[in-house]
């Protein structure tokens, strides 16, 4: 059975790619050639962060989002750690904040001040310890303020908040992260070819599954739905997708295969429109569907290609959005042979006069749901219809950090002209009166 030889109306069916003009892009990034299976990039309403080539210890840069063009080779680095860093990730609800996992076997987590960085940063606001091995991935609380999960090499998953957590479920390295959308409980994809549920607060696994048709990689809930989709190989070694029962994992309700292409496929979950990209690693392709919780549970609805390969690909969250040309995902992909970030927008084909509610529902906003000893207590909150108004924004309220710092820098540049206009003003009478001074000895 596929799910491409079926059809369903769909608001979403005609979203096409649109790939930013040159002017918007980010060049002459040293951009890592680590070959950690990772996006090495993060961006938020604020700032765009890439993973750097580097010597002597690992670094990332922070470039604030509206300096778009050529990056000053000279710009400054966080480069605190003694190891390649191989996740970077943004924190959900304070923008200035960023963690970092490295070789070392650290997690840093970092503060960058308003307008970026002036000078190279050595110094984290946190180094956090626990793991015996290099450090490959982290993941905030989606709903919970101040708490950080980490996987090492060494099997073990760390949560890291007021106290240290240490989950001991896996017998080998972890390779994908996903929580759900309250924040409640923990999918993960492990080496070891298994993928297990994991009750996110206790670390206790809930579920746990392995095929033989079907050899996880990556693993993302589907909103609400009570599935979970993975991605992988099958036994023919064909990239593959599966969806699951995330209360039965005894088998797969669905697997489909993709292509014969070797590269990773990374799935990107949009709960607000239901629609999944899958990013092949090392090919330009990204396809979508449309997911819906009865079957056949994805619906194809098209692809972006591109000639250029992917080294990794950031996600925008939807308060950073463009709302008035019907944005409803922002990729921002990372081609090393270029040096170049490169934004690609999803957009919806519409001629939009006024807000379209349809495509942009209540969305995560900046406000932490809950406190950290809410969650820890046991309180779940984040998908309910019940989760207080201040944790969700309309979405004409995503341009706001972007707006900020645009206002901020245009008045900056007002200041400059004006002190360069007082400055040439002094000049020219300075040249005015010179000119009547010799004017007036030449005529004596």
């Amino acid at each position: 059975m596929s799910w491409r030889s079926t059809y369903r109306s769909s608001k979403f069916r005609n979203v096409y790619g649109k790939v930013g003009q040159r002017e918007a892009c980010y060049e002459g990034i040293p951009i890592t050639r680590n070959v950690h299976d990772n996006h090495f990039c993060a961006v938020n309403p604020k700032f765009l962060a890439v993973v750097t080539e580097s010597s002597g210890g690992g670094s990332f840069l922070v470039i604030p989002i509206y300096k778009v063009g050529r990056v000053d080779p000279h710009h400054p680095k966080i480069c605190g750690h003694q190891g390649n860093v191989l996740d970077i990730k943004w924190c959900p609800f304070r923008d200035n904040i960023i963690a970092s996992c490295s070789e070392d076997c650290s997690v840093r987590i970092w503060e960058i001040p308003d307008g970026g960085l002036r000078r190279n940063m050595t110094e984290a606001q946190m180094v956090l310890i626990g793991h015996s091995r290099r450090v490959g991935l982290i993941e905030w609380h989606p709903t919970c303020s101040g708490i950080l999960y980490s996987a090492g090499y060494d099997g073990k998953v760390t949560m890291k908040g007021e106290a240290v957590k240490m989950i001991d479920s896996h017998s080998d390295v972890v390779l994908c992260m996903s929580f759900s959308r309250d924040g409640s409980l923990l999918a993960t994809s492990c080496k070891d070819k298994k993928l297990r549920i994991i009750e996110a607060r206790s670390g206790r696994v809930l579920q746990e599954a392995y095929s033989k048709s079907h050899r996880v990689s990556r693993v993302v809930f589907l909103g609400n739905m009570k599935h979970v989709l993975t991605t992988g190989l099958s036994r023919w070694n064909t990239r593959q997708v599966a969806v699951w029962d995330q209360e039965d994992l005894s088998v797969p309700i669905i697997e489909e295969e993709i292509d014969g292409l070797s590269g990773l496929l990374f799935p990107f979950y949009d709960a607000d429109t239901h629609m999944l990209y899958l990013a092949g690693k090392g090919d330009g392709n990204i396809r979508y569907y449309e997911v819906s919780p009865e079957k056949p549970h994805l619906q194809y609805l098209m692809e972006f290609s591109s000639s250029a390969p992917q080294k990794g690909l950031g996600v925008m969250p939807k308060r950073g959005l463009d709302v008035g040309e019907c944005e409803v995902f922002r990729f921002y992909k990372l081609i090393t042979l270029k040096g170049l970030v490169e934004p690609i927008s999803m957009i919806v084909p519409r001629k939009a006069e006024i807000f379209q509610e349809d495509i942009y529902p209540m969305t995560s906003g900046a406000e932490p749901a809950l406190t950290t000893e809410e969650w820890l207590s046991g309180i779940d909150r984040g998908s309910s219809p019940s989760i207080p108004h201040e944790f969700y924004i309309r979405v004409p309220l995503m341009m706001f950090y972007r707006q900020q710092d645009e206002l901020k820098q245009l008045q900056k540049e007002l200041r400059d002209k004006d002190e360069r206009i007082k400055h040439l003003e002094l000049e020219l009478n300075n040249l005015k009166n010179n000119m009547t001074l010799n004017l007036s000895i030449s005529n004596n």
